[in-house]
């Protein structure tokens, strides 16, 4: 990338280039493809009593080369670069396990119960 004034500019960013950039890139590959074919074309004209099969060759190339410098002129801006993402996931909590009852307290209420129901 260069400025006008002649002095290089670096690319620091993932951004894509500037709509106008990417048109004029377009328009300057329409333009030689087209150019391509006006050549064909010619030597279509040219070549077609001296050498058939070169002529008929250069024709095919001239019938083909529009449809392909419209699609390729047609395709669209460059995909974005990947960059990191700027969102960031808020963090996982581990969940907190409900303690682990005592195993003797466990064990004197079951017996408290026991000698109420003998009771009863």
């Amino acid at each position: 990338m260069r400025r006008q004034g002649g002095a290089e500019v670096f690319r620091i960013t993932g951004a894509r280039r500037g709509l106008a950039e990417d048109v004029r890139g377009r328009q300057r590959r329409y333009v030689i493809s087209m150019s391509v074919r006006t050549v064909a074309v010619v030597l279509t004209a040219v070549l077609w009593d001296v050498e058939r099969h070169v002529a008929v060759v250069t024709l095919v190339l001239g019938m083909l080369l529009p449809y392909v410098a419209v699609v390729v002129a047609n395709a669209g801006r460059e995909n974005a670069p990947s960059l990191p993402s700027a969102y960031l996931p808020e963090p996982v909590r581990p969940m907190i396990s409900p303690a682990a009852p005592d195993a003797a307290a466990e064990d004197d209420r079951f017996a408290n119960l026991r000698k109420t129901s003998d009771q009863s």
